[in-house]
């Protein structure tokens, strides 16, 4: 068949209509945009609970490059979304529908306010023309999410919707990282637009001045008990490991920020242990007696600094790291702040070769001695009687691999990981740092979605789990296969240690009665098995491992124990 050649005329005049038409935009439904947008971001999932309101963003993602994670609740969805946050520096991305959606997914919201996480949060809306007049499912979107969002944005121009796009995912990467949301009118997606994609907004890392140089050097130089502390979600794997190179060259310990492990890893000789509520003896003063502290990613805080009561004289050294100028939810002294992501002032930090004191030395093998006799494991075997965490833990920690993760939701329970999880990497640790519960299982299925192949390990308690237990029909639908363990003790149990201390023996709104934790699993789809005796623990261990590693499951043991025992 020959092919048919054009017109002489239309090569020598670029105005004629066959030139016209190769030249013009190729145009798409602005909901489409949206999807190649975040494509072009590097997104490479969603975490979705499908409304009728962004059904054009759903068509979008048909064949895309953007695995689509359907989720069982939008609170889990949330939650899945702020973990992708968490591992990545990426924005996790979530989508929910109006109304009723939006009030679900609040609680993943408040948790990446709170823990500095990089989220983007679409959510659909009722029809433009509808606004103001109380359309089924309508709510003010600025009024709700305001105050606990970075930005809240509504496009309301279709074609506007790629720039939406790399504005929001800016927003919530630049400065202090944290959530946006971006509300999407139903009809305004389903509009035609020029499909070209707004280009990637740059981040500023910022980094340490000649100025900050030389002002840390020199308290450094004159420390005797110097002490760094590391946090946030705002690292690479690389930059956490140039910091731990330096810190072990120079004979400086680090503690980590609650909840935020495996910055520096857990058998590092500079690692003396987290910071936080609860914390461990071994780091309890450690804020006091140090003359100075450094802080990395984070800032001296609530729960740091003990309800703002530790740290709090104004002649205390205390140098801060932070992209934020503002020093968001800062408490006590500064000394000097360093605007800086942590990878670039790690990155100048490196540079900075110091003569090793021998006080150094001293007070580093002081304070790590005492967090290897903390995290040192119990006994692997199984004493008489009813379940023990403890025995789980060793038995488990025994066979762990050296990139293992774990995730956590909020209780007493996740003391347990706190104390002998060996968290060896950056992104090793997710949990809420706000203290909501709920956040274990999918926290978990997005690790294990993000982590093929690698250990992903959860610990729930009884009252967390049902929150979003539901969520393991994600992780059966998708091939996620977490480790679940649910520590049983048949109670809210840091809600019952406090009102043991303001009330003592008048248990009330604390008890809790479950069911089969185990049968529910295997309703899923997935390994379950329930233990009641410590005897049982280490071949249910072996079992809910074998599941995994070999049918590709997820796997839940159902840990019974009893009330009132502690990790510490």
């Amino acid at each position: 068949m020959t092919a048919t050649v054009p017109p002489l005329s239309d090569a020598l005049h670029p105005d004629s209509p066959g030139q016209q038409a190769e030249q013009t935009p190729p145009r798409k439904s602005a909901g489409h945009v949206i999807v190649d947008s975040l494509a072009a971001h590097g997104v490479k999932r969603t975490y979705v609970v499908p409304g009728e309101s962004f059904l054009d963003v759903l068509d979008g993602l048909h064949g895309a490059d953007i695995e689509t994670i359907v989720c069982r609740h939008e609170g889990g969805a949330a939650y899945m979304a702020e973990a992708d946050g968490k591992m990545n520096q990426l924005p996790g991305v979530a989508m929910v529908t109006r109304g009723p959606g939006a009030a679900n997914a609040h609680v993943g919201l408040h948790t990446a306010w709170q823990d500095s996480t990089p989220l983007v949060l679409f959510v659909g809306l009722i029809p433009f023309a509808h606004r103001g007049r109380e359309a089924f499912q309508e709510f003010d979107i600025k009024s709700w999410f305001d105050t606990g969002a970075k930005r809240v944005m509504v496009l309301d121009a279709a074609e506007r919707a790629s720039e939406v796009v790399a504005e929001a995912m800016f927003s919530a990467m630049s400065g202090r990282p944290g959530p946006v949301v971006v509300g999407l009118p139903e009809d305004i997606i389903q509009r035609q637009i020029d499909a070209t994609i707004h280009p990637v907004i740059p981040v500023a890392e910022g980094g340490m001045t000649v100025t900050d140089w030389k002002a840390l050097k020199s308290a450094l130089s004159e420390a005797e008990k110097p002490l760094f502390v590391v946090g946030g979600n705002d690292w690479s794997e690389e930059g956490a490991t140039a910091l731990t190179n330096w810190l072990e060259d120079h004979h400086i310990p680090a503690a980590a920020e609650w909840r935020c492990e495996g910055t520096i890893p857990f058998d590092s000789p500079s690692y003396v242990g987290p910071i936080g509520y609860g914390r461990p003896k071994p780091t309890y003063n450690l804020l006091e007696e140090t003359d100075l502290l450094v802080f990395v990613g984070t800032v001296p805080g609530d729960v740091i600094t003990d309800g703002f009561l530790v740290r709090q004289d104004w002649s205390k050294k205390n140098f801060i790291v932070t992209i934020d100028p503002s020093l968001r939810g800062r408490s006590g002294p500064v000394s000097h702040q360093i605007v800086a992501k942590p990878d670039s002032f790690v990155r100048d930090l490196a540079l900075m070769n110091l003569p090793v004191r021998e006080e150094w030395k001293a007070w580093t093998e002081r304070m790590r001695g005492e967090q290897e006799k903390f995290a040192a494991l119990p006994p692997a075997t199984p004493s008489e009687g009813q379940a023990r965490m403890d025995t789980l833990m060793a038995n488990l920690v025994a066979g762990l691999p050296e990139d293992a993760m774990i995730t956590l939701g909020a209780g007493e329970h996740t003391n347990w990981a706190h104390r002998y999880f060996p968290t060896q990497r950056y992104a090793s640790m997710l949990s809420a740092r706000n203290g909501s519960m709920g956040y274990s299982v999918p926290s978990a299925i997005a690790a294990s979605l993000a982590n093929p192949g690698r250990r992903v390990v959860t610990i729930a308690g009884d009252g967390e789990f049902l929150m979003n237990g539901q969520e393991l029909a994600t992780a059966a639908q998708y091939g996620a296969t977490p480790l679940v363990v649910v520590m049983d003790n048949q109670e809210y149990g840091t809600i019952r240690s406090h009102q043991e201390r303001q009330y003592p023996h008048r248990i009330s709104g604390t008890q809790l009665k479950n069911p089969d934790f185990a049968l529910m699993a295997q309703a899923f789809g997935g390994f379950g098995v329930r233990v009641e005796k410590d005897a049982d623990v280490p071949a249910a261990l072996e079992a809910a491992l074998k599941a995994i590693d070999e049918d590709g499951t997820f796997a839940l043991i159902h840990l019974i124990v009893q009330q009132r025992v502690r990790a510490y």
